[in-house]
């Protein structure tokens, strides 16, 4: 059996290695249009900052290496610019020499990646206009910024390349400036988690721009003009373009593939496409997403490498399945971590499922324990069935840990309620006996039985001011005069038993604390005495954290004084 793989990387070097294992007999080659095969492509912003210092680094294995280990014989610089499904061969193009050859195969296999976006008003003939994507580009931009020493910046877009860029460029002693035409960074999270991203990244003196979109770039005498839709301009010594990627599917389409969402190519879960003998795989197809079976497109590496080994082992006749993605992701940007799995709130909305959550903020590990951090968690799960749908994170410590757990119950289609009952490894250093993923699954319990009721940051916009509601703030004093919401009132929790004549039986009673924990004991309290009772979800530092960078995007000064008290502010 002779195997041609076009491209490399995630999904084409992890089925060509795959194959070698499977079948030792068959002849295996790849062409690769880059200089490298394959590469760690999620490590070229640190390439850019100098925290991965050798460009050796970088490469993962190079042609030498795949044909010591498996014998595959790797083409790079080879281009395939045609694909001949009735005679079995492809056209390929050697870049360096010119030289154009026919190529046979009995399976082939298409892992083309994605492109970056380019709009029409790119002007790519700028020196100081960059994309970042391949290990090229990761040059192009360092030896850039080593000859000219550039101050300023501009990225243009609000994904993941930006954010890590963003860090990197930071850190080598430039100015940051991120501009994205949606009023949030990162669309895997929901405005109120994203909400955290953003506080980090002005902590550390990124300037962000949302809301306005890139309209065009002009080449100034010693900068690049970033024009915005407004009629308003930016400019920098440089710029990178980083408003996403579209599927690379030129060379599919023109070989009469069928083709799905943004022109990506329709496989099965076998990962074949629409002709026989030819696969595909990694961030050019479209696949299923795992909690709503709908179609979609996830590009991250994860993904990519699963589907690579899926269709080898189906070209090599062991019958696989991809069972489709959740979109599992996580970023550094600077202190803070944030991930997430599944579906946010927004998207559950958008694919027609009836959805709740709840937001907590445990600490990462044992209180008593030095060093603990705080962490912000949202979980999404499904009205009526409790079925987990997706998870989000924000924190410094530990949420690359909650956020694995939490995919893997929601890859295993567990109800909320039962992380209760999962037994998390624990010592203090590292958790606690009562791990946050339980907490979460005990707040859904709580729910689901009709302990407490919740309400959340879009209803307490919404609460009336009448005087027919009570607004009650279970805080310490001291922690209600640093800062907070007008019109609640303040009784603490550990004096509320004695203070219950203060309140109105009559009146729905709507509780904030600080994290959500003591509003819920009091909700205890205040139920079992026959009030109607609200637990706030998230807490006042959820709220302040929203709240605030909503009045940041859009330009409010003071930062929400209708909403927030003054002392809240600096708080």
């Amino acid at each position: 059996m002779k195997v041609v793989i076009v491209g490399g990387v995630a999904g084409g070097a992890t089925a060509a290695a795959r194959i070698r294992r499977l079948d030792e007999q068959a002849e295996i080659i790849v062409f690769e249009r880059s200089g490298y095969v394959s590469y760690a492509n999620c490590g070229l912003p640190y390439y850019i900052g100098d925290v991965i210092t050798h460009k050796e680094e970088l490469t993962l294995q190079t042609p030498e290496s795949f044909f010591a280990r498996f014998r595959i014989t790797v083409k790079v610089r080879h281009q395939v610019t045609a694909i001949h499904p009735e005679s079995h061969t492809v056209s390929v193009e050697d870049l360096e020499t010119g030289r154009k050859f026919e190529e046979s195969y009995d399976k082939l296999l298409l892992s083309p990646g994605a492109k970056p976006i380019k709009p029409g008003f790119f002007g790519g003939n700028s020196d100081r206009l960059f994309t970042l994507r391949t290990v090229e580009d990761t040059f192009r931009i360092k030896e850039y910024i080593t000859k000219n020493h550039p101050k300023t910046v501009i990225l243009a877009g609000g994904g993941f390349i930006s954010l890590e860029l963003a860090e990197n460029l930071k850190n080598l002693g430039m100015e940051v400036t991120i501009v994205e035409r949606l009023k949030q960074l990162m669309t895997p999270f929901d405005p109120d988690m994203a909400a955290f991203l953003h506080n980090e990244l002005r902590r550390n003196g990124v300037q962000l721009v949302l809301g306005r979109a890139v309209e065009g770039f002009r080449e100034r005498e010693g900068f690049v003009e970033v024009l915005l839709e407004d009629g308003e301009s930016l400019q920098a010594h440089m710029a990178v373009l980083a408003m996403g990627v579209v599927p690379d599917t030129a060379l599919a389409r023109e070989a009469g593939l069928l083709l799905g969402r943004k022109d990506s190519i329709l496989v099965n879960d076998r990962m074949e496409t629409s002709i026989p003998d030819i696969y595909a795989a990694g961030d050019a197809v479209q696949i299923k997403n795992f909690v709503t079976g709908q179609d979609t497109l996830v590009p991250l590496a994860g993904p990519a490498n699963k589907q690579g080994r899926i269709a080898a082992d189906n070209i090599c006749g062991n019958h696989s399945r991809y069972l489709g993605a959740q979109g599992s992701s996580i970023l550094k940007a600077f202190d803070l971590t944030a991930a997430a799995t599944g579906l946010s709130e927004t998207a559950a909305k958008q694919a027609g499922i009836a959805a709740d959550k709840v937001i907590l903020s445990p600490m990462s590990h044992a209180g008593y324990y030095p060093g603990g951090k705080v962490m912000t968690m949202k979980v999404i799960f499904e009205k009526g069935t409790g079925r987990l749908l997706g998870a989000q994170i924000a924190g410094y410590e530990g949420v690359d840990k909650r956020i694995d757990v939490l995919s893997v119950a929601i890859h295993a289609k567990m109800q909320g309620a039962w992380l209760k009952d999962l037994e998390l490894a624990y010592a203090p250093p590292f958790s606690s006996a009562k791990d946050p993923v339980n907490m979460a699954g005990y707040m859904i319990e709580n729910l689901s039985k009709g302990m407490v009721k919740q309400f959340h940051l879009e209803d307490l916009e919404a609460l009336p001011e009448d005087g027919s509601v009570t607004r009650l703030d279970v805080r310490t004093v001291e922690e209600y005069r640093r800062g907070h919401i007008e019109g609640f009132v303040n009784i603490p929790v550990d004096e509320l038993r004695e203070r219950l004549l203060e309140l109105d039986p009559q009146k729905p009673v709507y509780v904030i604390c600080q994290s959500g924990l003591r509003s819920y004991i009091a909700c205890r309290i205040l139920a079992q005495k026959g009030f109607d009772c609200y637990n706030f979800s998230g807490g006042y530092r959820f709220y302040q954290t929203v709240v605030q960078e909503r009045c940041l995007i859009q330009d409010a000064s003071p930062c929400g004084m209708d909403t927030i008290s003054a002392a809240s502010v600096n708080s």
